[in-house]
């Protein structure tokens, strides 16, 4: 068991420690902090145009203080609070974690004097603060992981609003339990355990005889106000006994189920899609989706008749409240590198549709409908001066303000730089609609990378699989799954709960 030191005695064993231990807790003090059981800011928002971007490391600390030996790196003291099992190694880590965030505060210090080329409104910044809670613990690995946790609002007995969530367990890589939903009456601060969703587990394939299941992965859920009805709709994957049959991937498409008024859920149905160029695969999974006013609903395909170069392209599609039905599929976007361009998200704004897209050249992109099927060429996100933004193929999601279109991702950063495909942490900007850019200045954490992102990436807990959901007209929420692919698949299901400074008048549902 590892020795703990008291606090004199780690000052007599290493000055230096103790003080970069110190300068460390007073730099997450200047910057705006919190833990999840007091919903304090985590990021404080951007005051007016060349503010330095927030610091922001979080200090989620569980009523009981966990004792563990370098569990997290140099986020094991941060995480779980102080006093915590010491260790050479954490020792090493804390006085690294102190150096880079010294860089990190006074690098933002220098970039404050700079104006963006295109300013920020000099009113008060849309989001006031950002406050994250942990929703399900598995860090430890004592329990379970719960992975794809995607919310929507719908309306509950009485008319009032209530959140509704699809999420399902995480096994190893693309390898996943049955999907599972979890309802919250009190606007996220608690929520019922996960039940099963009947038809969205493995089911056997029909002419085969050997033990290969169709699964459902990547489920989004959303609320239909025109048919009182929910629809939660992800693609097909195929695993065969514990393992992903990454060899025996047959065709896939989206797969989908509804929910009546009354609570029930309906059997697993296929969203069909007679065209060549999806012979191999088309999905809408993870995809956000629009409902227009006639009920009809506006996504997008990621489709091509082979593994590389998939296509883009807007879909629209009916809904009575049990069947979809592919109306119209616009003309395809492309992107020839890799597998081409996937996990597509649409939002409306300002009288457009706006579609972001996860590619595999280092770059995300931006396009812009008037009808949401007929795209303008796409354009790799970038700063508004122009310089690109560093993405490795991670989906990224939008956040609607009635005043404002707001981007979610992972990019690369200075302490990141070793983490898988740089997915820690979840960052936020404002997009500057005009020219389709992401505002610089804007840009704040919204889940903190936990740990050290360079000397112990494995150890960092990844938070590529992400939704946002608009709760209220005062907040927002950003929802994932935390996972450790090369430590035990273990992880949290965290909330980030974003505040606006006011009302967002798009209408819940």
């Amino acid at each position: 068991m590892a020795h703990q030191l008291p606090g004199n005695e780690l000052m007599n064993r290493n000055p230096f420690v103790f003080a970069a231990t110190t300068c460390l807790f007073l730099l997450l003090a200047a910057t705006t902090l919190s833990s999840d059981s007091c919903g304090d800011p985590v990021g404080s928002s951007v005051g007016k145009a060349g503010a330095a971007k927030a610091a922001t490391i979080a200090l989620d600390i569980p009523k009981e203080p966990k004792w563990m030996v370098g569990d997290e790196g140099s986020g094991a003291m941060a995480y779980h609070g102080l006093p915590s099992a010491w260790s050479p190694e954490i020792e090493d880590d804390i006085v690294g974690q102190a150096r880079r965030q010294v860089k990190l505060v006074a690098t933002q210090a220098n970039n404050a004097t700079e104006s963006p080329s295109v300013s920020i409104s000099q009113e008060s910044p849309l989001i006031a603060s950002i406050s994250k809670e942990t929703l399900w613990r598995n860090r430890d690995g004592q329990s379970q992981t719960w992975f794809h946790p995607r919310a929507c609002m719908m309306p509950g007995v009485n008319g009032e609003p209530v959140a509704l969530m699809t999420l399902q367990q995480i096994g190893g890589s693309d390898y996943f339990g049955q999907v599972h939903w979890s309802m919250s009456t009190d606007l996220g601060k608690t929520w019922s355990d996960p039940e099963p969703i009947a038809a969205l587990g493995r089911d056997p394939i029909p002419g085969r005889d050997d033990d290969l299941r169709a699964a459902v992965c990547d489920v989004v859920p959303q609320y239909d106000p025109v048919t009182n009805s929910l629809l939660a709709m992800g693609h097909v994957v195929f695993y065969k006994g514990d393992y992903f049959a990454r060899k025996e991937q047959l065709s896939r498409y989206p797969i989908y189920v509804t929910r009546d008024q009354h609570g029930t859920w309906s059997e697993r149905k296929i969203l069909q899609w007679d065209d060549p160029r999806g012979s191999n695969i088309y999905s809408n999974g993870c995809g956000q989706r629009v409902v227009l006013p006639d009920g009809d609903v506006l996504m997008s395909f990621t489709f091509g008749p082979g593994e590389a170069n998939r296509m883009v392209s807007g879909v629209r599609a009916t809904f009575d409240g049990e069947l979809l039905k592919v109306k119209e599929v616009g003309p395809a976007l492309q992107n020839n590198q890799g597998r081409g361009l996937l996990e597509p998200s649409v939002a409306e704004f300002g009288g457009k549709f706006w579609i972001t897209l996860r590619a595999e050249d280092n770059r995300g992109y931006v396009s812009v409908s008037n009808d949401g099927l007929n795209y303008e060429e796409k354009r790799a996100w970038a700063w508004d001066d122009g310089s690109p933004i560093d993405m490795s193929t991670t989906q990224q999601h939008w956040l609607t303000h009635s005043d404002g279109l707001f981007l979610v991702y992972t990019r690369k950063d200075e302490l990141n730089e070793n983490v898988m495909r740089w997915r820690s942490p979840l960052w936020i900007a404002q997009v500057d609609t005009d020219n389709r850019c992401l505002i610089q200045a804007s840009e704040q954490v919204v889940l903190p990378l936990v740990g050290d992102g360079i000397d112990a990436p494995n150890q960092v807990a990844l938070m590529g699989n992400f939704h946002v959901t608009h709760a209220s007209p005062e907040e927002s929420w950003v929802t994932v799954g935390e996972w450790m692919p090369r430590d035990g698949y273990r992880g949290d299901v965290l909330l980030a709960r974003i505040r606006w400074s006011k009302p967002n008048r798009t209408p819940l549902w």
